[in-house]
């Protein structure tokens, strides 16, 4: 860190910038003249009133601001300072200043979190990338006591996580000495829905298990009531827990975004549903701050997004970015935010506009071309990126009268287990490749190795149907893993027929 200079303190935070967590220095210098109290480096409206939060709680402390000029600088001045966890940084380093804290361990300090005027410390999200920082600075950091489980995550990093500006000034005077923040609980999974519950719909739930067991993306069409929503939410029963790697980035995510429960990381994958009235900056991200949206916040998880259709035309389209790379960027005039976003698309869709487009005796008039035109709302390219597409049919009478007869989620979930293994194996030398859906290129020739038969029978579909080169390489990838549920290693002719039937659908 850098060496005093004359009457400056200084203390150390973070400005967020997508998932990364920039260091910001706050510069503290009290000169003569009249008095005054400036804030300066590019602050926001939240972080120019962080001055009377932090004069109400010096005074809370039964202190009063020196009477000279004080002048905050938040360096690299040229970045936006956006939120009010810059209030605890710049109250530490106004007392260090003031020689209330000792400068040289304050400039050993990362510190974030917003102040009441009494003098107590607000919870703030984005305590763990945070962490992140300081641990990469070789600091320590300071955080509200909520947060401090959250923080502790990243054991590089000692965390003091006091409940107020009090607490601290105690800790570092040796009145009251605070015990480093320990980390929060992992989450228990949750009691998931049990597929079983489904009554028929076999080739729905076939199709549910493939897409999980690759990470496939699915789309479901039929009419309302044949279960494609229920079919969604026993989704997360199917997949496999959220590897360490995958819970730390999951979670800094939902750090940013403030919805971390108490400190704890869940293992559980995430199950995003935005509803169709949902905004574009709510779906990809946006809004102050470039906040995270919906696709990154089901990171390594499962959006599912029930009436796809309803969707703007235009918030739709922007998920063929991220379907495809897995991430996101959010462009705003004042920012331009990367966001990961690997994610299971799953859609469902009522067949026309009233649902009963397949229903004789309920269907309108203008059957069926109300189908043509609602489904239309989905545009080819993005249809085209729809690994997995089925028509799910009403339930039937005889199937809802009989008592659950299909396999458990446990049982399906063990399969799915065993797939995603072999998938880890087999790609383990290759970052950022952890599911068939993944594959491109020469590790998809290598990796989706065809019996002859096989290749015939591929070749002649894509010329008989006139698919594209994309259709072409996904039939190919869900082949794969329907290949690694028989644990073959070779896609034989009943893998690629039932990968080519899911592609056919409509």
């Amino acid at each position: 860190m850098n060496a005093n200079v004359g009457t400056i303190a200084r203390s150390y935070t973070v400005a967020f910038h997508g998932v990364e967590a920039k260091r910001i220095e706050v510069q503290v210098a009290l000169a003569s003249g009249i008095p005054a109290f400036n804030l300066v480096g590019l602050p926001d409206k939240a972080v120019s009133e962080a001055k009377e939060r932090v004069r109400a709680s010096i005074s809370a402390l039964g202190l009063a601001l020196p009477a000279k000029r004080i002048t905050i600088n938040l360096s690299p001045a040229n970045m936006p300072k956006i939120g009010s966890h810059f209030d605890l940084p710049i109250a530490i380093a106004l007392l260090a200043a003031m020689d209330v804290l000792p400068r040289d361990q304050m400039e050993q300090q990362f510190s974030l979190g917003e102040l009441s005027l009494d003098g107590s410390l607000v919870p703030v999200a984005g305590a763990l990338p945070a962490a992140l920082a300081a641990a990469e600075a070789e600091c320590g950091l300071i955080c509200p006591a909520a947060s401090g489980p959250e923080a502790a995550w990243v054991e590089a990093a000692r965390v003091l996580a006091p409940k107020s500006i009090l607490e601290l000034v105690n800790h570092f005077s040796g009145r009251a000495v605070l015990s480093d923040s320990a980390p929060g609980e992992v989450g228990s999974v949750d009691d998931l829905r049990d597929l079983r519950d489904v009554r028929g719909q076999e080739k729905a739930k076939r199709a549910l298990e493939i897409a999980a067991a690759g990470g496939h993306h699915l789309l479901m069409v039929g009419p309302p009531g044949s279960g494609k929503s229920m079919m969604a939410a026993r989704l997360p029963g199917l997949l496999p827990p959220l590897s360490p790697t995958e819970a730390l980035e999951t979670s800094m995510i939902h750090s940013l975004a403030g919805i971390l429960e108490e400190g704890g990381i869940s293992r559980q994958r995430p199950f995003r549903s935005p509803h169709h009235t949902a905004s574009m900056a709510a779906l990809v991200g946006g809004g102050r701050g470039a906040q995270p949206g919906e696709v990154s916040l089901a990171h390594n998880g499962v959006l599912f997004m029930d009436e796809f259709p309803e969707f703007p035309r235009t918030v739709l389209e922007t998920l063929r970015q991220p379907i495809e790379t897995g991430d996101v960027v959010v462009s705003r005039a004042n920012a331009h935010v990367r966001y990961p976003s690997r994610f299971m698309l799953l859609a469902a869709a009522n067949p026309c506009k009233c649902g009963y487009m397949t229903d004789v005796n309920r269907a309108c008039g203008r059957v069926p071309l109300c189908g043509q035109d609602y489904l239309g709302r989905i545009s080819g390219p993005l249809l085209d990126r729809f690994d997995l597409r089925i028509e799910v049919p009403p339930v039937s009478i005889s199937d809802l009268g009989r008592a659950p007869e299909g396999e458990a989620s446990k049982t399906v979930a063990a399969r799915v287990a065993m797939a995603r293994e072999v998938q880890s194996q087999r790609y383990r030398d290759l970052p950022g490749i952890g599911t068939n859906v993944a594959i491109e290129g020469d590790i998809l020739e290598q990796a989706c190795s065809l019996t002859p038969e096989a290749s015939k029978m591929l070749l002649d579909a894509t010329e008989k149907f006139n698919l594209s080169a994309r259709a072409f390489h996904r039939i190919q990838r869900v082949a794969r893993t329907i290949a690694d549920l028989r644990a073959e290693d070779v896609i034989g002719k009943p893998a690629i027929a039932e990968a080519i039937g899911y592609r056919l659908a409509f």
